[in-house]
């Protein structure tokens, strides 16, 4: 695949990003491209070699080595560096409904595992995908396709996040008549208002969702299942009903003084921001604005960076970011060879700008908020109270432990709490009578997605947790090759 000797050839080359103080002045995206000849020298760099690990989505000691989705990455590398833009498209949207949204913010789960990495630099399959779909794009080739055939079969799918989304694609494909339903005023669930705008541009959203209202979906916004929507009645009202709400309960810190003025879960405040910036271009004052505040944000994740970014953006007089876990190192320890997914440091966007702009890396390792302290008068926020922690083997488990008199004062005028979500809302699961496991997920029996009320499947974070947009586009595929199954007695969805 691509050239038999272009990972010889040709050194690895990365789109190029715009200045951290040039691009913390807006919201845009920030990546310049490859040219199209630049590009398909890329694609020349995926070698033949015969055990694509890349494409594999295997699970490697307890984290996943490979596409999630099996894309066809040597096919369309190959095409890429041949200059057959139209026969890679085909080959990428086989596999994947959304590379427009995977090439911007997957984590590149197949870089990691791909063979020129083992001794060197991977493949960049991101860019070569984004370069792939964009190209599509701007040529006209990615139209709506409606179905030559329509079934009587009608689908609601709650949720209109990756997973719903990808599912209410198959779906419609196979000539079904389905229908998105969405509580929020816009569609696209996270990668709407969980995400970032300069990560992901929300007219790349509205630009697919157009090419499928084309299609035939139907999408209806404002619209609560459970709340002003009776579940009993898209029960009633369909052959079968997709549970696709997300992981929507942010988890919280326990800690003293929580109930101070000026603390707020992650997901409100990157929320209200891309809403006032839809809504208003930011010139009104209903988001939750970080500027010339002391900012701490707790949660070492991608959340958690997102958030640095974000708040440097409104113009924060400081960021600091707290994680509990240790630094990783910079290159793989020796337990950890490839291709597993390499559990090495990651100095991301947010984390870059905060270097750029304040002069050090905010992240503080092995650490957490022991105490939030707050204005007698006024309730407000004023500062919080670290304390260092470290892992200590206890009758042989692992166990989190305070360090003795590592306990520190930080000024702080707000906290944005990125420590991940527990699970599924309980309204919605109630709702429609479905059972749910440890985790608050959705319980299915494994490998299927059918859950305890007939008729009702779920998919995506609500079903496995959170995770990654490429898991949940893996997700909707998979629930809507069973609903289709369930419908019809038979499928030919992938």
């Amino acid at each position: 695949m691509g050239k038999p000797t272009g990972f010889l050839d040709y050194d690895r080359k990365d789109s190029d990003s715009i200045a951290p103080l040039e691009r913390i002045e807006n919201f845009d995206e920030f990546h310049v491209h490859l040219s199209e000849a630049e590009q398909r020298l890329q694609g020349a760099r995926c070698m033949d070699c015969g055990v694509p690990f890349c494409q594999s989505g295997m699970v490697i000691k307890g984290a996943v080595s490979g596409c999630p989705l099996n894309n066809l990455i040597p096919e369309w590398n190959d095409l890429v560096y041949n200059g057959q833009w139209n026969e890679a498209v085909s080959r990428l949207l086989l596999t994947n409904n959304f590379p427009e949204f995977t090439s911007r913010v997957c984590p590149a789960l197949c870089e990691k595992a791909c063979t020129c990495g083992l001794n060197g630099d991977a493949v960049s399959v991101r860019e070569n995908e984004y370069a792939v779909i964009e190209n599509a794009y701007a040529n006209g080739k990615m139209k709506a396709k409606v179905p030559s055939f329509r079934t009587s079969k009608r689908i609601a799918i709650v949720g209109s996040g990756p997973s719903g989304l990808a599912a209410a694609d198959q779906l419609n494909k196979r000539g079904h008549n389905v229908t998105v339903y969405e509580r929020s005023d816009r569609l696209g669930g996270l990668l709407m208002y969980g995400i970032p705008n300069m990560k992901l541009d929300k007219k790349i959203i509205e630009r697919r969702i157009e090419i499928m209202k084309a299609e035939g979906v139907e999408f209806i916004t404002n619209a609560n299942v459970g709340d002003n929507i009776d579940a009993k009645d898209i029960i009633n009202g369909y052959d079968a009903v997709i549970l696709a709400c997300g992981a929507s309960n942010p988890r919280d810190i326990n800690a003293t003084g929580r109930d101070a003025k000026g603390i707020y879960f992650a997901v409100d405040f990157l929320k209200s921001t891309t809403k006032s910036l839809l809504d208003f271009n930011l010139i009104d004052d209903t988001y939750i604005s970080a500027k010339g505040k002391n900012v701490i944000v707790i949660g070492g994740g991608d959340t958690g960076n997102d958030c640095v970014g974000t708040a440097i953006r409104h113009g924060c007089k400081s960021v600091t970011q707290i994680e509990m876990m240790p630094k990783l190192p910079e290159t793989r320890a020796e337990n950890n060879p490839w291709p597993e997914w390499p559990r090495v440091l990651k100095t991301d966007y947010g984390q870059e700008e905060a270097i750029a702009k304040f002069g050090n890396d905010p992240r503080v390792y092995e650490t957490t908020i022991k105490e939030f302290y707050k204005n007698n008068e006024t309730g407000e926020l004023c500062g919080v109270q670290t304390v260092q922690v470290k892992f200590v083997n206890e009758d042989g488990k692992r166990v989190l432990k305070e360090v003795e008199g590592s306990e520190k004062f930080l000024e702080a005028d707000m906290v944005l709490i990125a420590a991940g979500f527990l699970g599924s809302q309980k309204y919605v699961t109630d709702a429609f009578g479905v059972e749910v496991n440890a985790r608050t997920n959705v319980a299915t029996d494994l490998g299927s997605y059918s859950t305890n009320v007939d008729k009702v499947f779920t998919a995506g974070d609500m079903h496995r947790g959170q995770s990654l947009v490429v898991w949940a586009i893996r997700e909707g595929r998979s629930v809507a090759k069973e609903v289709d199954k369930y419908l019809m007695g038979y499928t030919n969805l992938r």
